[in-house]
């Protein structure tokens, strides 16, 4: 297994370690249900330096990424981020990533973890001799951590990041924290006030052992992925690998926004423009159960007249704030109105449950 730079501080704060997409990543430290409360009122650290990074640079990096993904490069203004998606040419989703434009002709894109080698390798294959883009993996180099929580503002903020008074959501400056240099964005995967910061690998330790220390004041606590997946899932944000695939579109994936066909062809931009025409037959869904039980991922989802499957389960838990089961999944279109009466199937008993329009946590406007 791999380790990010941070794994030694991960065993020295007794974290409970696991093996995700070939990296030893904490999945907890105080427990995943005090991590998620801390995010959710204070502040939380999270290591996500096992996601992948990769620089496109160059005069033809703008067009290039226009062709390799789905979201409008083009109105990206300089220090500003955008979700979007990596598809196949039959439309399926390879993986969704976050681009950030640095500079006019420079790109730093954040890819998942379980994706890096085979997004590199498509990446390449793509570029082919096009002298106009260089491609570098900047993954072991550049570290990557995340501050989320309504504090995360104020903590930062005290440790010198005075550009984040202003900083927009989806935007970037580069900063000092502590006086470490790093590129600081107004992104996260909580559906919190939060921010990613992208450091050199070897200064990674002393940000880490800064906002441990100096975040104590916040309420700050070092989370692991047990919690950032709870977040996450309240917010109805997609996980690859559960939630989609190669075999599932954007379109299906309630991911229309990150689609832009009025910007020319991409790959993929053939496929998803017939499934648009021809409409999707199958939608991704949020519900929530009516009694208490836990759904989880593989669970079957039935028509609650026949109890006969349509569909399954892509990710479920208990939710601590809401104090009921929520979960993801696909279903056919007609089962996808919000307040449309479904059964999850749950060890033999079928759990009543109806679907509802993400996310299931809504923050307070004031962030």
């Amino acid at each position: 297994m791999q380790g990010t730079p941070l794994i030694t501080h991960h065993q020295s704060c007794g974290a409970k370690l696991v093996d995700f997409a070939g990296w030893e990543m904490p999945i907890q430290y105080s427990g995943v249900v005090d991590e998620y409360h801390t995010v959710r009122s204070h502040v939380g650290l999270f290591d996500v330096s096992h996601m992948g990074r990769v620089r496109i640079a160059g005069s033809g990096a703008a067009s290039f990424l226009q062709r390799v993904t789905t979201n409008d490069v083009g109105k990206l203004a300089v220090s500003q981020a955008q979700y979007s998606m990596v598809c196949n040419v039959n439309g399926g989703i390879k993986d969704d990533i976050f681009v950030y434009r640095l500079t006019s002709d420079e790109f730093l894109l954040c890819v998942n973890a379980s994706n890096r080698e085979k997004i590199l390798s498509w990446l390449q294959s793509q570029l082919a001799q096009d002298k106009t883009v260089r491609l570098e993996d900047r993954s072991i180099e550049l570290a990557q951590v995340a501050v989320q929580g309504p504090k995360s503002r104020e903590l930062l903020i005290s440790l010198g990041g005075t550009a984040l008074e202003r900083l927009k959501l989806h935007h970037t400056c580069d900063g000092t924290i502590g006086g470490l240099s790093c590129l600081l964005a107004r992104t996260g995967y909580t559906g919190e006030l939060g921010y990613e910061i992208y450091i050199d690998a070897g200064k990674v330790g002393r940000l880490w052992d800064l906002l441990v220390d100096k975040g104590q004041a916040w309420g700050l606590k070092p989370a692991g992925l047990g919690s950032r997946d709870l977040l996450r899932l309240e917010m109805g944000y997609l996980l690859y690998g559960n939630d989609m695939g190669e075999d599932t579109t954007p379109l299906e994936a309630n991911a229309d926004w990150t689609v832009n066909f009025q910007k020319g062809e991409f790959i993929g931009s053939q496929a998803l423009l017939a499934q648009k025409q021809a409409g999707v037959t199958r939608r991704f869904v949020a519900f929530e159960l009516v009694e208490k039980a836990v759904p989880r991922h593989g669970f079957r989802i039935l028509d609650p007249a026949t109890s006969h499957p349509i569909g399954d389960v892509t990710s479920g838990n208990l939710s601590p704030l809401l104090q009921k089961g929520i979960g993801l999944g696909y279903v056919p279109l007609r089962y996808a109105e919000p307040g449309t009466s479904i059964l999850i199937e749950i060890r033999s008993k079928s759990v009543p449950a109806h679907i509802v329009k993400p996310p299931f946590y809504r923050k307070p406007k004031s962030l």
